[in-house]
C-alpha cells in the first residue's frame, strides 16, 4: 500500500478579506468554533502513525484540539513574504502594484524580497518527497492553506500558475498517496448522512 498523507487546512484566525502574509495570529474565536464544530469528523486522523504541523500559533492550535499533538515541521512554514509579512494582498497591493503585478505573473519573481512561489513549492515538495515510506503509512500534517496549495501543486506536477486556482478552505482535508516524486491526489467518498424522516 502507498504511503497517505492528508493534509489538514489551520482552522482561521481572520476573515478571509483581513488575512495576511504569514499571519502568525492565533485563532479568533470563529476559528475556535469551527475546530469544535468539526472536530468529530477530523478526529479519526489522530490514528495516524505520524502528525506533524506548521509552525504557525493557528496550526499548531488546530491540531492540538482535534488531539493530535502535532510535531512542528519548519519545512511547513508558510512562503517567506519578505517586506510584505503582516501585509494583507490589497495593502502591498497598494504600495507596490507593480512589484505585485510581478510576483503574481513570475512564479520565480521574488519582488518582496522573500522566497519565490516556486521556491515555497519546492521546499514543501521536498518535505512531502522526505517523509517515511512504510507501506500503508498514514501521515496527518495540519498546515496553512497556503501550504496544502503548494503541496497539491507539486504532487501533480502543475505548472506554478496552479497555485493561484486552488481554493483550500479552512479545515478542508485533501490526500496524496503515493511516494517520493510520485503522487496521486485522492478523493474519499463522504460518510453516509443519516436521512432526515
Amino acid at each position: 500500500m502507498p504511503l497517505r498523507v492528508t493534509f489538514v487546512a489551520a482552522a482561521r484566525s481572520a476573515p478571509l478579506l483581513a488575512e495576511r502574509f504569514e499571519d502568525d495570529r492565533p485563532l479568533d474565536q470563529a476559528g475556535w468554533d469551527e475546530v469544535q464544530r468539526v472536530a468529530g469528523d477530523l478526529l479519526p486522523l489522530a490514528g495516524a502513525e505520524l502528525r506533524y504541523c506548521s509552525p504557525t500559533p493557528r496550526s499548531r492550535a488546530t491540531g492540538d484540539v482535534l488531539g493530535y499533538t502535532p510535531l512542528v515541521q519548519p519545512a511547513l512554514r508558510d512562503c517567506d513574504m519578505g517586506r510584505w509579512r503582516g501585509l494583507t494582498l490589497g495593502e502591498a497591493m497598494a504600495r507596490e502594484p507593480d512589484a505585485v503585478d510581478a510576483w503574481l505573473a513570475d512564479p520565480r519573481a521574488t519582488p518582496h524580497g522573500g522566497e519565490s512561489l516556486l521556491a515555497f513549492i519546492s521546499r514543501v515538495g521536498g518535505w512531502l518527497d522526505t517523509r517515511p515510506a512504510e507501506d500503508g503509512a498514514r501521515i496527518v500534517a495540519v498546515a496553512e492553506p497556503a501550504v496544502v496549495r503548494a503541496a497539491l501543486v507539486y504532487a501533480l506536477k502543475a505548472p506554478p500558475a496552479t497555485y493561484w486556482n486552488i481554493d483550500v478552505r479552512p479545515l478542508s482535508t485533501t490526500s496524496v498517496t503515493g511516494r517520493a516524486g510520485r503522487w496521486n491526489l485522492r478523493f474519499d467518498a463522504a460518510s453516509a448522512q443519516p436521512s432526515r424522516t
